[in-house]
């Protein structure tokens, strides 16, 4: 039985899933020169598709028309799909392997990828993004489908909220998610939660779950929130997560460390992109997981 990668046509005709890779492909490309991957769902959501799985039919399109690219260019272009990945595990689905029988950048088949280990493929596609990242012709790549770069994520002129006390909204809020440290992917059982932790930027964390495998730092904004406190809220965690990582750093701390922002609402959909591109795990609807 043919995988999808196999049965999906190029880009160049107007079946839904082909207008989708048209407007998809701009989207990777802008994650691929950012350097950072990202998940299915936040990809569907940034298309407006319903169900992720029908991403297996788009990112085949993609993949079989920068093949086509490469064979009428002579353009070694590395396989861009790779970016999209699973939360669960953090690789791309399994239809990537008939990509990499036609690429073979990493010198590994279809037949092979399929029967490696989890860790084992993790390895083949780190080497795959690397070249992914390092491309310098994406924007030769668009240019010979005749599509455009994706437009900006920043949202211009909203005034940046500073606020004044903590709202009982926030307080209450941020008490949920140290009760509930499963809503940011802590399962633990040894876990060190506090409320206000302090970094040595001078910034406090809402709320830190310190596990021994871990130190997830959480960020939480309430309902009251407007999309530019949220969009704060979104480069507070690149901060936190970059800061976290000095600190591990400067104390030989091989933890893990993440940065997630907890909405009390939605995301706005203004600020997908932006999460995207920066790659900030956000978690919706808290209250209601």
């Amino acid at each position: 039985m043919k995988k999808t990668a196999e049965v999906s046509h190029d880009m160049h005709g107007e079946k839904l899933y082909q207008q989708r890779a048209r407007s998809a492909l701009p989207l990777l490309v802008r994650q691929a020169e950012f350097g950072c991957k990202i998940l299915y769902s936040n990809l569907a959501q940034e298309l407006g598709m319903p169900n992720p799985r029908n991403l297996n039919y788009v990112l085949g399109s993609i993949g079989q028309s920068l093949m086509s690219l490469a064979e009428q260019s002579g353009m070694n272009i590395p396989p861009i799909q790779c970016l999209v990945v699973n939360k669960s595990d953090g690789l791309p689905g399994e239809g990537i392997g008939w990509f990499l029988d036609q690429t073979n950048l990493s010198g590994i088949g279809r037949k092979q990828y399929a029967t490696l280990p989890s860790k084992e493929k993790r390895l083949v596609v780190e080497k795959e993004l690397a070249a992914v990242f390092n491309y310098s012709l994406w924007g030769e790549v668009l240019r010979h489908l005749g599509l455009d770069r994706a437009g900006g994520v920043e949202i211009e002129g909203l005034p940046l909220f500073f606020g004044g006390g903590e709202s009982d909204d926030h307080r209450a809020l941020k008490e949920f998610v140290k009760k509930n440290p499963a809503l940011v992917g802590v399962r633990s059982t040894a876990i060190k939660s506090s409320l206000e932790f302090p970094l040595l930027s001078g910034d406090f964390l809402d709320v830190s779950f310190l596990t021994p495998e871990e130190w997830v730092a959480v960020e939480v904004k309430s309902k009251k929130s407007d999309v530019s406190d949220v969009r704060r809220g979104i480069y507070q965690c690149v901060k936190y997560g970059a800061v976290q990582k000095a600190m591990g750093a400067a104390k030989a701390d091989e933890r893990n460390v993440r940065a997630v922002l907890v909405l009390e609402g939605k995301l706005p959909s203004s600020l997908m992109g932006l999460r995207n591109l920066l790659g900030v795990e956000v978690v919706e609807d808290a209250y209601h997981k």
